[in-house]
């Protein structure tokens, strides 16, 4: 049926859990209310259709769902709106359906070039842009159609029985019952459906096959991220013996298996201590893929460092207001009540921040990229060998090699701000506080083939490193209850302009006072003794 010129099909759409009592229900007491309307012969048809969208999902995103089904020799390509359901509407589900629907001649090939012009291909390719097309499950199924005579109208009656396919395995059935109108009027529909709902053997769909197949495989890749959980173990495991790239290797594997040990109390969002040591875990990979540089293969660093970057910059975004929110929190513990009330704004502002940002994480934590991401990076881990980058063919660089150069180097780099040092501002004490990371990240990754003492280093370059943070905490706050005075402040009650104002005085008095005592978590970095260790350290590889 074309309606406004536009293909539509209207059909109702039933979920069945028992299609042995509907199969008996439709072929006897089901019509007997209805004595103008006919069955015809039942017919049984095998029909699979391979559903497909770009890798970001770009059809989905702008409301359709595509498929190809295979007629013998010829190849049709069907695309569909997706049901307000599918699309997010909270519409309470109805079992009939109105979607557009368009369809034309396609080769098996997921090509569009390949495929001859028609309306379907014209708005796939207008969907896509230039992404290619990916392959998403197949839906095999087990059809028994019958055409349905009325007198206000004729239908298709089709009793399916469904399997969802994910390459050669199923992971998951369902049975649907679906009429679907031969001229596009619901009449004869509406009155099929009174009788259908009226026995109990069905339930309003509320989305279509691809819907359903989408669930069932997106139930199978989270209970097969779970299965591939890596262990999470108490150290990493490196030798001095171990190549460089299986050293990092092992180092990667244990922080990827603390990202993913926490995601799920990340997504729960009860404890904002399992999003701190997931942001945390990116943070140490994307800093041990500096420390491990050269030995693996540019491109393949390349790609995980910039997967990295994104998810840990929308972890970051969630933690930031977090710790905003928490050292708020904190302030006004210790305030009247009236003052704590006078803050509110403040507060309410910041969580309203947040909350946008955790929607938007959950929604990176959600999608395709996030997934394929993980999939493949804990392929890497797990693969000895894998974009492997040695200097010369068939000579390995060992972690005994290498790894005291680029524990000195480290030290350099962060002992090079002690020119500086003196007059830095936020920025550049920002950037010694990610140099002193690096320092200590670098010990960690190799503490297991270092003597003892490297404990007494990796404690310096904390408390120096928990110095420059709580520095940067309160300077965050501070630019933040002045950012709120200038666009907020101006339609304030006078008391929340007076109490933000006090609140902006306390954490610049609290920047000033952690900047006069940075010299004291400074000196031991730079001191004789600590360069002493650090060198006794490497020596002793």
């Amino acid at each position: 049926m074309a309606e406004d010129g536009v293909p539509h099909e209207v059909e109702l759409k039933y979920r069945v859990t028992d299609i042995a009592s509907v199969r008996g229900y439709l072929s006897g007491p089901w019509t007997a209310a209805l004595p103008d309307v006919v069955l015809g012969e039942t017919t049984l048809r095998l029909v699979e259709d391979r559903y497909f969208d770009t890798q970001h999902g770009a059809l989905q995103r702008h409301g359709f769902g595509a498929r190809l089904r295979r007629h013998g020799e010829d190849v049709t390509l069907t695309v569909k709106s997706l049901s307000l359901d599918e699309l997010g509407s909270d519409v309470p589900p109805d079992a009939l359906h109105r979607r557009i629907e368009l369809e034309g001649p396609a080769t098996a090939r997921l090509d569009p070039d390949a495929w001859p012009s028609s309306p379907a291909r014209e708005l796939v390719d207008e969907l896509r842009g230039d992404a290619r097309l990916k392959a998403r499950f197949t839906i095999r199924q087990r059809r028994a159609v019958c055409e349905v005579q009325g007198s206000d109208g004729a239908a298709q009656l089709s009793l399916d029985e469904v399997e969802v396919i994910v390459g050669r395995v199923v992971v998951g059935t369902f049975s649907e019952l679906e009429i679907e109108s031969t001229a596009g009027d619901a009449s004869l529909l509406r009155r099929l459906a009174v009788e259908l709902e009226a026995s109990g053997l069905v339930s309003a769909a509320a989305g279509s096959k691809e819907l359903q197949a989408r669930l069932l495989v997106e139930q199978e890749l989270a209970a097969e991220r779970v299965r591939r959980l890596p262990r999470v173990p108490k150290a990493p495991g490196v030798t001095a013996d171990d190549p460089l790239s299986e050293a990092g290797r092992k180092v990667l594997r244990m922080h990827l298996a603390r990202m993913l040990a926490a995601e799920s109390g990340t997504r729960l969002g009860e404890d904002i201590e399992q999003l701190h040591k997931m942001r945390v875990a990116t943070r140490r990979m994307r800093s041990m893929w500096r420390v491990f540089d050269g030995a693996y293969r540019p491109r393949t660093q390349l790609r995980y460092v910039r997967e990295l970057k994104v998810v840990a910059a929308s972890l970051g975004a969630v933690r930031d207001l977090d710790v905003l929110v928490e050292g708020l929190d904190a302030y006004t513990a210790e305030l009247a009540e009236p003052t704590v009330g006078a803050m509110a704004p403040l507060r309410y502002e910041l969580t309203e921040q947040r909350d946008t940002a955790r929607t938007a994480l959950i929604e990176l934590l959600d999608s395709r990229r996030y997934q394929d991401f993980v999939s493949d990076y804990l392929e890497f881990v797990e693969t000895p060998g894998a974009a492997e980058l040695r200097p010369e063919p068939g000579l390995p660089v060992l972690v005994r090699h290498t790894a005291g150069g680029r524990i000195w180097t480290a030290y350099e780099h962060l002992r090079a701000h002690e020119t500086v040092l003196g007059w830095a501002d936020v920025v550049a004490l920002h950037a010694i506080r990610i140099d002193a990371k690096r320092l200590r990240y670098t010990l960690e990754s190799f503490r297991e083939v270092l003597p003892p003492g490297v404990e007494g280093v990796i404690a310096k370059v904390v408390v120096l490193q928990d110095h420059l943070g709580a520095l940067n905490d309160a300077d965050v706050a501070a630019t933040m209850a002045r950012s709120f005075l200038m666009s907020s402040g101006p339609r304030s009650a006078s008391a929340t302009r007076e109490a933000v104002s006090l609140y902006l005085a306390t954490r610049e008095a609290t920047v000033a006072s952690l900047r006069k005592t940075l010299p004291g978590a400074w000196r031991p970095i730079v001191a004789l003794t600590t360069r002493r260790s650090i060198a006794g350290l490497i020596a002793a590889i």
